[in-house]
């Protein structure tokens, strides 16, 4: 598909009265609600073409249907990079991964994904298109139009193209990986985030498998991941395995090929779904009160009688726990009244991994925000007739 005929498509259906699924990698699928109603799906995998990259200015542009791996190695062969952090990155479009306004675990390191878009051009439910921002990083004074569309689910507009600036890629990537004895974990927690050298990511992992490196015992395991200078990441181990050590934790794996793929892995297992049989909540908070939220939904999952998987963000305070039965007719009977009781216990964990069929009787997002009013309206003004994305946002936008 084109840009001229994704335009022509939309103001054919939004004049027409038919609503329109907007589709890129489908990586993020499980968030939200499945479309109620959609007469046309618009798939923008078509659109992935890297229109201009000035690496002297640290610069990009690029369709919206590029898969963000793609357009890391592209960037790459000029020694750049953007750091989109998303899961199955290999498959994710940079339009659905800002759409979705998922946020990265190396946000506290780099900033926010959308930090990095200098502009955009959207195609709005009429089929018009929008153009916010250009190619030069400090050119915007007054509203960032492209800010708006991100982190609101294809239900405002649809992204033709983003314009980024880029970064210089890390020297050197190095992941620590040690076991973690649960009596460990909050004096660890405490040692990571009081590093002299800080990690662009660390998580503490309970279960998930072979999803996520490292021995997969009852405890758990933590991971660390540096990225910079040879010199940096030498300071940064000897530091980083003395402060676990202090904390009780065993010896620590280096792992220097493959640590970029070992993150991977990482973010690739907060979707992990086991089909039919499981679903994954994600909570937000402050880094300090994770492990009490995180202790909190499992606890709530086990009393029902369901295994869970935990992965805790370290440095954002990101709680992601995947609730999971072996039988899927005794994961039907347990989830609702375990879906009840975390709601109650934590109001804003929203459900981001499982099929559409599981999570259906479920409202998926969580507590209505108190900006819903001026939400709604916003989705007024831009698509008036409810022709993008209808009923899968916040509140049923």
């Amino acid at each position: 598909m084109t840009v001229d005929e994704l335009r022509e498509t939309l103001a054919r259906c939004d004049r027409d009265g038919l609503k329109v699924s907007i589709e890129g990698g489908k990586t993020l699928a499980g968030m939200g609600p499945a479309l109620p109603r959609a007469d046309i799906s618009l798939i923008t995998t078509g659109l992935s073409a890297i229109l201009a990259h000035e690496y002297h200015d640290l610069t990009c542009s690029a369709q919206s249907g590029i898969r963000v791996a793609a357009l890391n190695a592209a960037l790459g062969k000029h020694g750049q990079f953007i750091p989109i952090d998303v899961p199955q990155r290999k498959k994710a479009t940079i339009g659905g991964s800002l759409a979705a306004g998922w946020p990265g675990p190396r946000r506290h390191f780099y900033g926010r994904a959308r930090d990095f878009v200098i502009g955009s051009q959207v195609a709005l439910a009429d089929g018009t298109l929008a153009n916010s921002g250009g190619m030069v990083v400090k050119n915007v004074s007054g509203y960032d139009m492209s800010k708006l569309y991100i982190g609101s689910f294809g239900t405002l507009a649809v992204f033709t193209h983003l314009n980024f600036k880029t970064l210089p890629v890390p020297k050197k990537r190095r992941a620590l990986i040690a076991p973690l004895p649960e009596a460990t974990r909050p004096r660890a927690i405490a040692q990571i985030a009081s590093l002299a050298v800080t990690p662009a990511a660390a998580f503490c992992v309970e279960g998930f498998g072979k999803n996520i490196d490292g021995a997969d015992d009852i405890d758990g395991r933590v991971l660390l991941y540096f990225e910079g200078t040879e010199e940096l990441l030498e300071r940064a181990t000897l530091d980083a395995r003395s402060a676990l050590g202090k904390a009780g934790v065993p010896e620590t794996t280096i792992v220097d090929t493959g640590a970029a793929e070992s993150f991977d892995r990482t973010l690739d297992a907060c979707i992990a779904n086991k089909r039919g049989r499981s679903i994954t909540y994600r909570l937000f908070g402050p880094p300090g009160t994770a492990e009490e939220r995180a202790e909190r939904l499992r606890d709530a999952c086990n009393r029902h009688e369901l295994f869970t998987d935990v992965l805790l963000d370290v440095m954002n305070g990101d709680v992601f726990v995947r609730a999971s039965e072996r039988d899927a007719r005794r994961f039907a009977d347990k989830i609702e009244p375990c879906h009840l009781e975390l709601r109650e216990l934590e109001p804003r964990c929203a459900i981001v991994a499982s099929d559409a069929a599981v999570r259906a009787p479920f409202e998926p997002w969580g507590a209505v925000p108190p900006a819903i009013d001026k939400m709604r309206a916003m989705k007024a003004r831009f698509d008036p007739h409810g022709t993008l994305n209808p009923g899968r946002f916040i509140g049923g936008i």
